[in-house]
C-alpha cells in the first residue's frame, strides 16, 4: 500500500498511525496537497490527502473511509475500537469531535493564511467550534479510567484526540492554552512519547 500525504496533517497522521499499529506495511509518499497536487491527481482527482493506494491500485480518500477499510481487514480483537457497543458509540463521538476540531483548525489556518482579508465571521465561528469541541473532549478524557480512553489500549479515539491537539498547537499556537485543557494535553503528551507516534510524525509545515 502507498500512503500519500504529509504527517503534519492530522488526517494523514491518523491513517499512518493505524497502519503502523496494525502492522500493515506501506510506502509513504510525503506529498503536499498544494505543492504536489499534480503528483496526487493520477491517484485521486480530488487532489486531497490522505490518499491510500491499495495493493490492487484502488485509491481511497478521506481518513474515515480509509480507516473503515483497514478496520475491516483486521480480526475483531485487534480493531482499534471498543468491542462493547455503548463504548463504541462514545468512541465514535470522541472521534467526531476531535476530527471536527481538526477540520475547523485546518479551515481557520487557510482562512487566515490564504485570504488577503480574512472573514472575521468565519474565523470566529471556527475558533468557537474548536474551543467547544475541546471542552467536550476535556470532559471525556478526564473521565477515562487509565492512560487510554477505552479497554486499556490505544485506539482510534486516542489517536484522533492526540493528532488534533498537536495540529492545533502547531498551526495556532496559543489559541487554546494547555493549562486550560490539562487532561487533553497530558493524554496527547503520553501518546506523543510512544514509539508509533514518534515514528509517524512531522512538524507542521505551512503550505507555500
Amino acid at each position: 500500500m502507498i500512503l500519500i500525504g504529509q504527517y503534519d496533517s492530522p488526517f494523514v497522521r491518523r491513517v499512518g498511525l493505524a497502519l503502523t499499529l496494525y502492522d500493515m506495511p506501506f510506502d509513504h509518499r510525503p506529498w503536499s496537497a498544494f505543492g504536489d497536487a499534480d503528483m496526487i491527481r493520477p491517484y485521486n482527482p480530488l487532489m486531497r490527502v490522505p490518499t491510500l493506494v491499495l495493493d490492487d491500485s484502488i485509491a481511497l480518500t478521506d481518513s474515515h473511509v480509509i480507516l473503515g477499510h483497514l478496520d475491516g481487514l483486521m480480526p475483531p480483537d485487534r480493531v482499534l475500537m471498543p468491542r462493547d457497543a455503548a463504548a463504541r458509540v462514545r468512541a465514535a463521538r470522541i472521534i467526531g469531535l476531535a476530527c471536527g476540531a481538526a477540520d475547523a483548525a485546518v479551515s481557520l489556518f487557510y482562512e487566515l493564511r490564504l485570504h488577503e482579508a480574512a472573514s472575521e465571521a468565519l474565523a470566529g465561528r471556527r475558533r468557537t467550534q474548536i474551543a467547544g469541541a475541546f471542552v467536550a473532549l476535556q470532559d471525556e478524557v478526564a473521565g477515562a479510567s487509565g492512560d487510554h480512553l477505552f479497554e486499556g489500549r490505544v485506539g482510534h479515539a486516542d489517536i484522533a484526540v492526540a493528532v488534533a491537539w498537536r495540529f492545533l498547537a502547531e498551526a495556532h499556537p496559543g489559541l487554546l492554552p494547555a493549562t486550560d485543557f490539562p487532561q487533553v494535553a497530558a493524554h496527547a503528551a503520553r501518546l506523543e512519547a510512544s514509539a508509533p507516534f514518534q515514528a509517524i510524525c512531522q512538524p507542521f509545515v505551512p503550505p507555500a
